[in-house]
């Protein structure tokens, strides 16, 4: 029977020959994910079960990012709590201020993911990870618990949509605007339980990533993860970080898939998701004058260092306007570093903005840039819904680093070509 990328890998690690849409599966886990905000309630339930240990101490990892450097005396303990555990089953990957980045950039940087590796995480983003050939998919804390008790877990096979890439990218279009695009196609229900399949020639024309932008957002199109077939680039990533082996799976030819879309990335312009939902897209033909109070440039969505390298060269020589705070937040320390030393810190200081530590910080209305109510922020993070940088009565926009960088010295939604002039 024919099967797609997620079916095989599924399929592999029940021990199973062949998987259909539907089917109830146990598969044995490559990792297991958590933060400082789940990990502690998967840690209760870890406890209750009565195990000993963790299934494999080299394949648990925790990340301190949501919270940290910690916030307040709750945030401390959250955190104090994942430090005990890990300290108590030696972790290996326990990852603290210092160390840490925000756990969806840093698990790939620290070549903790491989392809054709099945990971949980209990952060629902955790389908960054099929950027590099991966099932990777959101699970909860008690979820979390049991597989850092046993090193499985349950999944109902996912049917899957096909998404056929060709064409390339314009300047200062990314894989942001892309998802965007997508999501505003499909809606935020239209992928809902399914595996969203990215192939064809297009496909190479992306970075790696674009690629974890893309996938990262699948699930705000409700789909159970987002898969990218493996190529030289992926390959030469992996490599760059890692020498352990691993097992490219790729779709058969006749596989199923409940819808294909084919998509010409040189068609793909500027694009905007309006609060509340991530499907109200609108690419600039349809944008007014909005002006705006602040800009987040960071998360786990656009962190990397090709999101603020992309930032610099338009806030390079220029101010942002009076009354926007411009926030910039590398994704983990390796890239805060390389922004230092190859000088994008300095462009961003001289143009205004702030440089924060790694952290989630502002995208969860966690701390380090929250709304007060009537302000209005363009982000190059996940999510907008009502209320989730601040303030109910706030508004976010989301946006790729490029436009938000633009929106930032505009001081209104602008697109790069706006203040580039």
């Amino acid at each position: 029977m024919s099967m797609t990328m997620t079916q095989k890998i599924l399929a592999k690690h029940a021990g199973l020959e062949k998987v259909e849409a539907g089917q109830l599966v146990l598969v044995s886990l490559d990792r297991v994910l958590g933060n400082d905000i789940t990990s502690p309630v998967a840690i209760r339930e870890f406890e209750r079960l009565g195990v000993d240990t963790v299934y494999d101490k080299d394949k648990v990892t925790m990340v301190m990012d949501h919270f940290a450097p910690n916030k307040d005396i709750k945030a401390a303990i959250q955190c104090k709590t994942c430090r005990d555990f890990c300290d108590k089953h030696d972790v290996t990957h326990f990852y603290d201020v210092g160390q840490m980045g925000i756990e969806h950039a840093l698990l790939p940087e620290k070549g903790l993911v491989l392809p054709g590796d099945v990971v949980i995480g209990a952060d629902s983003h955790t389908c960054t990870y099929g950027a590099l050939g991966a099932f990777s998919t959101g699970v909860g804390s008690t979820d979390m618990a049991c597989g850092m008790a046993t090193g499985k877990a349950w999944f109902k096979v996912p049917s899957a949509i096909k998404f056929v890439l060709k064409g390339k990218l314009n300047k200062f279009v990314s894989g942001k605007d892309l998802i965007l695009h997508i999501i505003g196609k499909i809606g935020v229900d239209g992928a809902l339980y399914k595996s969203m399949e990215f192939t064809g020639e297009g496909v190479s024309s992306l970075t790696v990533f674009d690629r974890l932008t893309v996938s990262n957002m699948a699930i705000e199109a409700g789909a159970k993860n987002g898969i990218f077939e493996v190529d030289e680039q992926t390959v030469a990533y992996i490599k760059e970080r890692t020498d352990k082996e691993f097992t490219v799976y790729k779709a058969d030819e006749d596989a199923v898939y409940e819808a294909t879309y084919e998509i010409d990335l040189s068609e793909i312009r500027s694009t905007v998701a309006f609060p509340h939902l991530p499907e109200n897209t609108k690419t600039f033909d349809e944008i007014g004058d909005i002006k705006i109070d602040q800009v987040v440039i960071g998360s786990c969505t656009n962190g990397h260092y090709k999101d603020l390298e992309e930032a610099a060269e338009i806030f390079k020589g220029r101010k942002v306007a009076k009354r926007v705070r411009a926030i910039i937040i590398p994704a983990t320390q390796d890239i805060y570093l390389k922004a230092v030393e190859n000088g994008l810190v300095k462009i961003f200081v001289e143009a205004g903005c702030v440089v924060s530590t790694p952290t989630c910080g502002p995208c969860l209305g966690g701390h380090m840039g929250i709304l007060a109510a009537g302000e209005r922020a363009v982000a190059t993070t996940n999510r907008n819904f009502v209320g989730r940088m601040g303030h109910v009565d706030s508004e976010v926009y989301l946006a790729s680093p490029a436009v938000a960088a633009a929106s930032a010295i505009a001081g209104k939604i602008a697109e790069p070509s706006e203040v580039l002039q």
